[in-house]
């Protein structure tokens, strides 16, 4: 029977894990209501509850937010919390406050369950403006310019609540004043269940726009009401891209300094980040061929320019839903190929050629050219113009099929030309080619491996406008392999992050991007760094040398190989041009299905294998290998094969060792001989007829 005391203890401890209990799952409940609190929004000092100064709440503060890298692509997700409708315009404003301000990474603005793990407390410098539309919306389209049209209206008629809009009801004036109204371009797509089907509640009035509003709820609308409207004609909208490029200050439209209007605003682009990928987006707008160069310059100050973010433009995603404002000290470059570009490729150095031209003869529009009319030389002026390596397959209909127009005169470079259009060309005019024949021309890449002992290892560097070493972090033999490869150099045998001592422009090449199987010229960005990158690849040595010499003599035919007579003495040289020192070579032949093998030290980077007598069994082939150890790493090279074949028999050649030579005395002594004995006939003959004419002459006298 329990005491009391102890009845006591045990009801204390049931208390107390009790009280414990409670407790750890208040905790968790509070973690719990934390980690899933929403976060709160909203717009002040603006025309409306859509417009205005960005405040967030955070940990019970509100605070105005940081601008720095806010797009309208994030700007989108807060409009939507707040039922506002699509973005319009983020902008920035510098405000000198005496308290921080709450910054959030833009890339969590995706997640709002981790949106709170992304906020921190800043100093203030630029404050975020946003700009909702109140009463339009466009949904489930691909770019914050297209979607399916929903209108707002607090009007006496309407319940304030969003609307889908009947197709009939929604004309293209009344397109165009959406557009207007969400800062997008002009109308280029106009269709009925482009972006889903119709959903209720629906619009009941039908637009009347005369194209001239601002906002759509400006027009005018029809007196009568909408009840019914046919399924799936919810009326779609595509707005063109509202973003303007130009280039200014260079040598061409096509060359210079890169400037954005955006939100009506003309700004030169900051270069952080650009590779030439990036830039063939802008080439391509600009109608300037192929991206040639991509460079950053330093201003003298900073100033307001506008920043493209690289993964929001390579996800697909509209240019306009990528720019944010920003200050900086650094602008863009570009050089376009305004007159010769390649399309449908692997990379910006390969694909179908397409030129244009002002001649007059020509109505200056992208032009394909036929196989026929380009050749070799054609190709290596191209791959010049464009920043490539030289030309390594020029084929037809490599990279599709011609498509008009088509260019109507050959070209005739001859290699040395800086442009295609400074060629000569053919007086006569082309009016048809074969199907399919379509010139394609795939450049190799300007890449190279300069300062060490081969073309296969040393430091690395990219050409793009002009030769740059090549600054990268992170590297490991899996980057370094695929340069070896595109180098023709074997395998990665190593890389080294090398530090310089002054700092110095470098084309910086990211990992993942060369991982990507991208082209390396496509994955450089122009940056300033200390380190460099050193590699060194399997094929750094350079092919080794065989050869075969015999006292008596070798044969050698272009099927059998060398050829050595039984019983006579040969020798087998293997050498290889002086790179370093030391090393060795291995001599290994294969004969009768058996493997010889033979090493010697390199002496003057070569070595002699000596066999004093021919067998049959030293037919077979013959390689040398050589090898040496370097830069931490053994390293080897083997030679071309050998073939080496034994004929005759020690008897036939001591017969023609001995024989031979006897016969040829013979001869000789022979020929000797009967010269002699024909001269002396000769001579005999003509005393004779010395003798009978002076007889004559003596009869005569008398």
């Amino acid at each position: 029977m329990l005491r009391l005391t102890d009845r006591l203890d045990l009801d204390m401890d049931h208390l107390l894990l009790l009280l414990l209990l409670l407790w750890s799952s208040g905790v968790q409940a509070e973690g719990q209501h934390k980690s899933t609190e929403p976060v709160e929004f909203r717009l002040v000092g603006g025309d409306s509850t859509c417009a205005g100064k960005l405040e967030l709440k955070h940990e019970g503060d509100w605070r105005p937010v940081d601008g720095f890298g806010w797009t309208l692509k994030e700007a989108a997700v807060v409009c939507r919390a707040l039922d506002c409708g699509s973005a319009i315009s983020v902008k920035e404003r510098r405000m000198s406050l005496d308290r921080p301000v709450w910054r959030i990474n833009s890339h969590c603005v995706w997640s709002q369950y981790h949106l709170k793990e992304c906020i921190t407390s800043v100093s203030p410098s630029f404050i975020l403006y946003l700009t909702c539309s109140d009463s339009v919306r466009l949904l489930n389209g691909t770019s914050l310019c297209s979607g399916r049209l929903e209108v707002r209206s607090d009007q006496s008629n309407q319940s304030n609540q969003w609307s889908s809009v009947c197709e009939a009801d929604f004309d293209q004036q009344d397109a165009e004043v959406v557009c207007r109204q969400l800062g997008c371009g002009p109308p280029s797509v106009l269709q009925g269940g482009l972006y889903g089907e119709l959903k209720a509640p629906t619009w009941t009035r039908e637009f009347r726009c005369r194209g001239h509003e601002s906002a759509l709820l400006d027009c005018g609308s029809s007196d009568s009401t909408r009840n019914t409207c046919s399924p799936g004609r919810a009326a779609g909208l595509t707005c063109s891209e509202p973003v303007e490029f130009r280039l200014v200050g260079g040598d061409s439209t096509c060359a210079g300094k890169l400037e954005l209007k955006h939100e009506g605003d003309w700004r030169p682009v900051n270069g952080f980040d650009w590779t030439l990928k990036k830039a063939a987006v802008v080439c391509r707008e600009l109608d300037c061929g192929s991206a040639v160069s991509v460079d950053e310059r330093k201003e003298t100050a900073d100033t307001s320019v506008w920043s493209i973010r690289s993964d929001c433009v390579q996800s697909g995603s509209a240019l306009r839903d990528c720019v944010s404002s920003i200050s900086s000290s650094y602008t863009l470059n570009l050089v376009c190929s305004d007159s010769v570009r390649l399309v449908d490729g692997t990379s910006l150095c390969s694909g179908r050629l397409e030129v244009r031209s002002d001649q007059s003869n020509q109505s200056n529009q992208w032009s394909s050219v036929c196989e026929a009319d380009f050749d070799q030389q054609d190709a290596e002026v191209v791959c010049r113009q464009l920043g490539c390596g030289p030309p390594s397959v020029l084929q037809g209909g490599l990279y599709g099929e011609l498509e008009g127009p088509m260019w109507t005169r050959e070209f005739r470079c001859r290699g040395h030309e800086s442009a295609l259009l400074d060629c000569r060309s053919s007086d006569s005019t082309r009016n048809t080619c074969s199907p399919g024949r379509a010139a394609g021309l795939t450049c190799s890449e300007p890449v190279r491996l300069v300062g060490g002992d081969s073309t296969c290892a040393g430091k690395l560097e990219v050409k793009q406008g002009d030769w740059r070493p090549v600054g990268g972090s992170g590297w490991t033999l899996k980057e370094a392999a695929v340069v070896c490869r595109k180098l023709d150099c074997g395998s990665a045998v190593s890389v080294v992050e090398r530090k310089e001592t002054a700092d110095s422009s470098v084309w910086w090449m990211w990992t993942d991007c060369v991982q990507s199987g991208s082209a390396l010229r496509d994955c450089v960005l122009p940056t300033n760094s200390y380190s460099i990158l050193d590699l060194t690849c399997s094929d750094l040595l350079l092919q080794p040398i065989i050869s075969v010499f015999s006292m008596d003599g070798v044969s050698e035919a272009l099927q059998q190989g060398f050829q050595v007579f039984r019983g006579s003495s040969f020798t087998i040289s293997c050498s290889i041009q002086s790179q370093f020192p030391g090393g060795s070579f291995q001599l290994s032949f294969t004969s009768l299905n058996t493997t010889h093998s033979y090493t010697q030290p390199a002496v003057n980077h070569s070595a002699h294998f000596m066999f004093p007598a021919a067998e049959p069994a030293h037919q077979g082939r013959y390689t040398c290998v050589y090898h040496v150890y370097v830069v931490a790493h053994n390293f080897s090279s083997e030679s071309r094969p050998m073939c080496l074949s034994v004929s005759g028999d020690p008897t036939t050649f001591v017969i023609r060792l001995v024989v031979l030579p006897v016969t040829l005395l013979l001869l000789t002594s022979a020929l000797y001989f009967y010269s002699k004995a024909t001269r002396g006939q000769r001579s005999d003959r003509q005393e004779d007829t010395e003798l009978v004419n002076y007889d004559l002459g003596a009869q005569g006298a008398e």
